[in-house]
């Protein structure tokens, strides 16, 4: 929706939004590369992960460029996220592993081993990660290995599940995963065209849809969930998979999305190098 000013804005269930397209204030001395994940930390800091020098970038709620890291520790980001505690997981793809960093940047743990892809087990170009209210990371490894593993926040292993195919708890190409807070993990099975919910330990629970092939999972303080997916199209969920409302919120293909506290959402697109913002008006 366009009003008489230009402005642009969209509606998902019964919350409006700003369209704030692009967003941010790049920094003029990195180059952009191929944008292909975002998360937002306890503050509102925005963190993105682009393929290319400088992949990891942190802009404060209004725009403006805070820092950079990551150069020569990251080879292929494709997912991040930021635990309640601070910390940073970035899902480096094609050296498959995940990497965990405090907020500045420093390297704390690497789980896998670095440019060495493993038969189901961890990891075989991973596609994303997502934190679980107890600290527990779940990883969605995506193109090669189909699963989802489990994990403490320490990085001990403590459960895998899946396998190739379209049947209840089977992938083909897990790629966005998100944790509620009752500890229902949901799984983005791209060529499945389906969202699938799980108990923390793997059980199947059920399917969300419809979707064509989702792309990534937000799930807010409110526990409503956000699904991007390759129409291109936002759809907003109930915690019960209820659908209330979707929307085109990019160009061309919304392939993360991610929020802060009062309810701002963020998309990223890796055919752009535009970030979008959409800010809640009331």
């Amino acid at each position: 929706m366009e009003t008489g000013n230009g402005s642009l804005f969209a509606v998902l269930g019964e919350q409006h939004y700003r369209i704030d397209r692009p967003w941010g204030r790049w920094p003029e001395h990195i180059p952009v590369g191929v944008i292909s994940k975002c998360a937002v930390d306890a503050e509102g800091n925005l963190y993105i992960c682009q393929r290319r020098s400088t992949p990891v970038l942190v802009f404060d709620a209004e725009g403006n460029f805070v820092r950079s890291w990551g150069d020569g520790e990251i080879a292929d980001p494709h997912g991040i996220a930021v635990a309640p505690d601070g910390r940073v997981l970035v899902v480096d793809r094609d050296a498959h592993q995940v990497l965990v960093f405090d907020a500045g940047g420093r390297l704390l743990l690497a789980l896998g081993e670095r440019h060495r892809p493993r038969t189901q087990a961890p990891f075989n170009h991973p596609t994303d990660v997502a934190v679980g209210p107890g600290g527990d990371f779940y990883v969605s490894d995506g193109y090669g290995n189909t699963m989802v593993h489990r994990f403490a926040p320490d990085g001990a292993p403590v459960r895998s599940w899946g396998g190739r195919g379209s049947g209840p708890g089977e992938f083909t190409t897990p790629h966005g995963i998100g944790v509620l807070g009752d500890g229902r993990v949901l799984v983005g099975d791209r060529e499945n065209n389906r969202v699938q919910v799980f108990s923390p330990n793997g059980g199947h629970l059920a399917d969300f849809g419809p979707f064509y092939k989702p792309m990534d999972i937000h799930i807010d303080g409110a526990q409503r969930i956000f699904v991007s997916d390759q129409v291109p199209r936002v759809s907003a969920l109930t915690a019960d998979g209820t659908i209330v409302g979707s929307c085109k919120p990019v160009a061309v293909m919304p392939h993360g999305v991610s929020g802060a506290a009062d309810g701002t959402l963020y998309f990223v697109e890796t055919h752009t190098t535009v970030i979008t913002r959409f800010a809640p008006v009331s």
